[in-house]
């Protein structure tokens, strides 16, 4: 599978298969050949383990040429379709963030996350803007004559700790909503991790709906259960995978001994 646009129309596919597509997310060309070894069908980048494994933060501090080149690669390395974690477009006008859109398509992309709170004020955006922003990156798609999935994030439950669960769960379907009729094809109501929560944006939205993979979110089988079609890592693969490094390499140190590391590799 070769075309952009096939891998768009399989990632598309692959949320409403009725099998849940999970997503730990990578960083690099050698993540993303792994899970396509493993049998993944697609995958996703995380922007914080990005950005963290290049010596920046999270937040668009990563230059976008250099994330460009990072995805590019990893889309290139794998058969699979590639979905990217884009922030908030990395862009600060219309037009940077159609030229950003068309050059991602160009490297091969099948798909996007896109949030709706500033990267830096951590506040929501307003609703109608953020609908002008996946309109235009839905246009800028079909102008191209491709296909991008649309994975749209609302930040509801991440930046609003002052308001009640059922508050939370009224805005959140109220933009989601808003979102799947400007063109995104699910919605990524990120830190919903209660499962009355989680089955009543799933039913409610009749969209395919990401969860987030953390500490307190249910595991895999009961959000099947629920109806999610779709579970992200976000950057926790990332930063598991440097606590377990970070333990082999103490124990290296201390013991004096190689044996930690090149036990692995017998």
């Amino acid at each position: 599978m070769n075309s952009q646009s096939e891998k768009a129309d399989l990632l598309k596919k692959l949320h409403h298969s009725g099998k849940m597509l999970v997503l730990p997310n990578i960083w690099d060309a050698a993540g993303a050949v792994l899970l396509e070894n493993l049998g993944y069908p697609a995958v996703a980048t995380a922007s914080a383990a990005i950005a963290r494994a290049h010596g920046y933060e999270d937040g668009e501090r990563i230059p976008f040429d250099l994330l460009l080149a990072i995805v590019a690669q990893i889309a290139k390395s794998v058969n699979v379709p590639v979905t990217v974690d884009l922030e908030t477009g990395y862009a600060a006008d219309n037009e940077t963030l159609k030229s950003n859109i068309r050059r991602l398509i160009a490297a091969g992309v099948a798909g996007i996350n896109i949030e709706d709170s500033d990267v830096r004020t951590r506040e929501l955006l307003p609703l109608e803007e953020q609908v002008e922003k996946l309109k235009l990156i839905a246009r800028v798609a079909d102008r191209e004559n491709t296909r991008l999935f649309i994975n749209a994030r609302t930040d509801i439950f991440l930046v609003n700790p002052g308001l009640s669960e059922d508050q939370k769960l009224a805005l959140a379907i109220e933009r989601a909503r808003a979102y799947v009729g400007a063109g995104a094809g699910s919605i990524y109501p990120i830190f919903a991790t209660g499962e009355d929560t989680i089955k009543t944006l799933v039913n409610a939205l009749k969209v395919p709906v990401n969860i987030l993979a953390k500490s307190d979110t249910p595991d895999l089988d009961v959000l099947q259960k629920l109806g999610v079609a779709r579970v992200s890592f976000g950057p926790n693969l990332h930063r598991a995978t440097l606590l377990s490094m970070e333990a082999m390499l103490k124990t290296v140190k201390e013991t004096r001994s190689h044996y930690p590391v090149t036990t692995l590799l017998m």
